[in-house]
């Protein structure tokens, strides 16, 4: 399907809630503000308001099961999330940053693997935008992480630490640990979305690292996929995603695919329903 593009204008931070030229003017109870949005957003008897509803509105509901699994992928215009000594702060500018938060502000949990944890030690919080933090796991086979992680801090907001059957680990007063099985040290993507499922969280957001995501999307565990484009050059450095090598390129995925202007960046909102599997519930262990 070829590509369609559409102007949206860069949505408000938390630096600029009133009404102006990135907010939708209130009329008729249509929100006018971030915060308004999420509480439309969550109500789903209200109907959603420009400039945010062609973007966000496809994670409203599931139409595969009663999951919504959304995937965040930040990279240079080369295909970079990082240079070659996994620098990566900020490849991504205010927008992009705004953007990922605003995900972060609707979703129900946000996943990472561990090698991100350990590589950035994230808060994984909303911080620059209004909305509630959501729910913070850890894909962590082997327990690795240290209980002292930030995304671990006992601030309130539920934590999760998911590991492979038979690990042995020290986990912070608080978090809830699962094991899953494990096949060559790796979780499988679908039991991870059925744990998480098992517990309540059903709109979730795949963040990093490429591995992560990568592993998601190629598993057909992903609704969307969201990727914004820098306008970097980084001439060498981890890639974006790391997938299985194909041969031809009528092999390859192609996808329904939407453009949104953040500012001087650029938003695909890539549309995988079509490819995804159906998610079940979990038989875990705490």
């Amino acid at each position: 399907m070829p590509l369609k593009s559409s102007s949206m204008p860069p949505p408000q931070s938390s630096r600029d809630r009133g009404v102006g030229q990135n907010s939708s003017p209130r009329s008729g109870g249509t929100p006018n503000s971030w915060a308004d949005f999420t509480g439309h957003f969550r109500d789903r008897e209200q109907p959603l308001a420009s400039p945010w509803a062609e973007l966000f509105g496809p994670l409203r509901t599931g139409v595969v099961d009663d999951l919504v699994v959304v995937g965040q992928i930040g990279q240079s215009l080369d295909g970079r999330i990082a240079t070659e000594t996994g620098h990566s702060k900020y490849i991504n500018g205010p927008a992009g940053l705004d953007h990922l938060h605003r995900l972060r502000s609707l979703v129900d949990a946000v996943v990472i693997g561990v090698g991100t944890a350990l590589a950035d030690d994230p808060q994984l919080t909303v911080r620059r935008v209004e909305g509630q933090h959501p729910a913070r796991v850890v894909v962590d086979p082997n327990g690795r992480l240290p209980v002292s992680a930030r995304m671990f801090a006992d601030d309130g907001v539920r934590r999760l630490l998911i590991t492979a059957e038979g690990t042995q680990c020290a986990v912070a007063s608080g978090v809830e640990r699962q094991t899953l099985p494990a096949a060559g040290g790796r979780i499988a993507p679908c039991d991870i979305l059925a744990a998480l499922a098992h517990c309540g969280l059903r709109r979730i957001l795949i963040e990093g690292g490429a591995d992560t995501v990568s592993r998601f999307l190629a598993a057909g565990c992903l609704d969307r996929l969201h990727v914004v484009v820098a306008p970097i050059i980084l001439g060498a450095g981890r890639a974006s995603f790391i997938l299985p090598p194909i041969e031809r390129t009528d092999q390859a995925l192609r996808i329904p695919v939407r453009s949104h202007q953040l500012d001087d960046e650029v938003l695909f909102d890539c549309d995988l329903s079509a490819q995804r599997v159906p998610v079940g519930l979990a038989k875990i262990s705490t």
